[in-house]
């Protein structure tokens, strides 16, 4: 049995490419580019470093994600890894391609975080804010789409209108969402 790291979830919102479902191919590095739906905002220099000196040492363990762009592949799922790759000097990383829409890659980089509790609130909320502005869904898609109650959700979004001082005060972890 193939255990995959990134959950069921991924699996049932986007198809694999090719027949050989989940099937992992080396990429070259310098053919991926980042996601640009990212709702990661900030990455943590000394995290990276440390992933880095850890992909040298054992490798990229967990595939990153990938699609096909136009002169390569953009990431899906896996930024972090994916630069500390590049920073650890790899110049291929093994990556499973899936045909994946716009909208879906937000989705995907946001499942993806979520499932690790890895976005702070606002760039969680922000996450929400694109998907219903940009993508046209509901609070309640969005909440069916990442796993989450409609009223966590609306909740999160109100962050974003909360004074700078409060988003502040949540980014510097001093008060919780």
């Amino acid at each position: 049995m193939v255990r995959r790291g990134l959950g069921r979830g991924l699996d049932v919102l986007i198809p694999t490419e090719d027949s050989n479902a989940g099937g992992v191919r080396h990429v070259p590095i310098e053919m991926i580019v980042p996601n640009p739906h990212q709702p990661r905002t900030r990455i943590d220099a000394e995290e990276l470093q440390t992933l880095a000196a850890s992909i040298r040492e054992h490798g990229v363990i967990q595939p990153l994600v990938v699609t096909r762009g136009e002169d390569g592949y953009q990431l899906v799922a896996g930024e972090r890894r994916w630069r500390a790759a590049k920073l650890a000097g790899l110049t291929e990383v093994p990556a499973i391609i899936k045909e994946v829409a716009p909208r879906e890659m937000l989705e995907l980089a946001l499942v993806e975080n979520i499932q690790r509790a890895d976005l702070n609130p606002l760039e969680e909320a922000q996450a929400y804010r694109h998907l219903v502005e940009d993508f046209g869904l509901s609070q309640s898609e969005v909440a069916r789409r990442v796993g989450r109650s409609r009223p966590t959700i609306n909740n999160l979004l109100r962050l974003l209108s909360a004074s700078p001082g409060v988003q502040q005060a949540l980014l510097d972890e001093q008060i919780t969402e």
